[in-house]
């Protein structure tokens, strides 16, 4: 029996998206009316965004697909200060000219989720440095700055982890909540906005945004949060030993995306399936109770289907393809990720070690060293950390190099 009256939060809920929300019952009677103009913001510090921002951009794909309006927020404006939430350390301030490289690369991502467009429901993307970039600051003192609290500001769990923790809190990141909350309240003034969504790490930003809105006029505000995702095994979504797991294909191969869900823990299967594919629930209750060997059929599933989304059918597909060609057939396929080394480079000896760290199989020659018993080169084990890769090593113009049985990359001299 659905325990909601509104499409949107019955599939939230039923997936596994919902942590907090300020009013679920106000919430529920937007949604069943289609009302709900919601957004989440994305900060422009990397130029793609990872796997970690995945939940958040799913939550816009199903506000939409349940007849309400998303709104992707770019922080061209907030990424000039720093989110101090769940950090050890003040953030680095990047160039202007850097954010706005950033941003461009960032936003493509959301084409492969949202339907943007002019008409009701449709999706808009903004940026809040149309609003941040041109504000008086004695202005925002005054008619901003007089609504909030130090003495609650700094029992925010973004302020209050690193002071405990006796790390400094630059006065600029403690700023991004006033900054945060007031974008609530521009694009609801502006936009009709009522809803901000995000991980549960910002629900004190988000809620002191609806009180914001609150004195300063603007119609109920809402706050609706997901979990953040660890693994079964209690690891950090998103996070591998190569780094993190962007979206953008010039940071990470498709095939390595694809990878990266295949090599899912068996305990996430089922809701990774719920969160990061549209699979009807009943398909993966079929899926999801499958044990031993047969789990990993499931893995490949949940790899295509997931891979689907970002990169589209036809991509997902080769990529499942390469993988079955490589792990279950022993080739090498083409549809491997590919570095590209100087002809020159191997003609003088390219050192075994340091070719893996071209491939970005391993971090530095150190790393190399200490996994060695994991390497190989075209399959074979390296056994010689001192050996040297030649024009010899060549095979059909490419040397494939692997570490453990899943992570491979071919070297192509040019």
């Amino acid at each position: 029996m659905a325990k909601h009256t509104s499409d949107f939060l019955n599939v939230l809920d039923e997936r596994g998206f919902i942590h907090q929300c300020s009013d679920f019952a106000g919430l529920d009677a937007l949604a069943s009316k289609k009302e709900i103009i919601a957004y989440v913001g994305y900060d422009c510090t990397a130029p793609s965004l990872h796997v970690g921002h995945l939940i958040s951009i799913m939550m816009l794909h199903w506000l939409q697909q349940t007849g309400n309006s998303p709104i992707a927020l770019m922080g061209g404006g907030t990424t000039r200060v720093g989110d101090p939430s769940g950090k050890d350390e003040t953030r680095r301030i990047l160039p202007i000219e850097t954010i706005e490289a950033n941003k461009n690369a960032i936003k493509g991502v959301f084409s492969q989720f949202l339907k943007f467009g002019n008409g009701r429901g449709d999706a808009m993307m903004l940026d809040n440095a149309e609003w941040l970039a041109p504000l008086n600051y004695i202005e925002f003192l005054r008619d901003v700055g007089k609504h909030f609290s130090v003495n609650r500001m700094l029992t925010m769990d973004s302020a209050k982890l690193r002071l405990e923790r006796d790390q400094e809190l630059s006065f600029i990141e403690f700023n991004y909540m006033l900054l945060q909350a007031y974008d609530f309240a521009e694009q609801a003034k502006r936009y009709g906005c009522n809803l901000q969504m995000g991980g549960s790490d910002q629900w004190g930003n988000i809620v002191t945004g609806i009180d914001l809105g609150r004195r300063m006029g603007t119609h109920q505000l809402y706050a609706l949060t997901c979990p953040l995702l660890t693994t079964a095994s209690g690891a950090k979504m998103g996070k591998t030993a190569a780094g993190a797991v962007w979206l953008n294909a010039d940071q990470l191969s498709v095939y390595d995306y694809w990878q990266f869900w295949r090599n899912t823990e068996d305990g996430d299967v089922g809701r990774f399936l719920k969160l990061f594919t549209t699979m009807p629930l009943a398909e993966i209750a079929k899926l999801e109770v499958l044990q031993g060997a047969e789990i990993n059929e499931a893995k490949k599933v949940l790899a295509t289907e997931a891979t689907a989304l970002l990169h589209g059918r036809e991509k997902a597909e080769a990529a499942a393809r390469t993988a079955q060609e490589t792990f279950e057939k022993g080739a090498t396929s083409e549809g491997l990720p590919t570095v590209e080394i100087a002809a020159g480079e191997l003609a003088a000896g390219l050192g075994v070690l340091a070719a893996f760290v071209k491939a970005g199989l391993v971090k530095s020659n150190g790393e190399a060293r200490r996994q060695i018993a994991g390497l190989r080169v075209n399959d074979a084990a390296v056994t010689d950390e001192g050996a040297k890769l030649t024009p010899a090593d060549l095979d059909g113009g490419v040397i494939k190099l692997s570490f453990g049985r899943k992570r491979h990359v071919l070297l192509k001299a040019v």
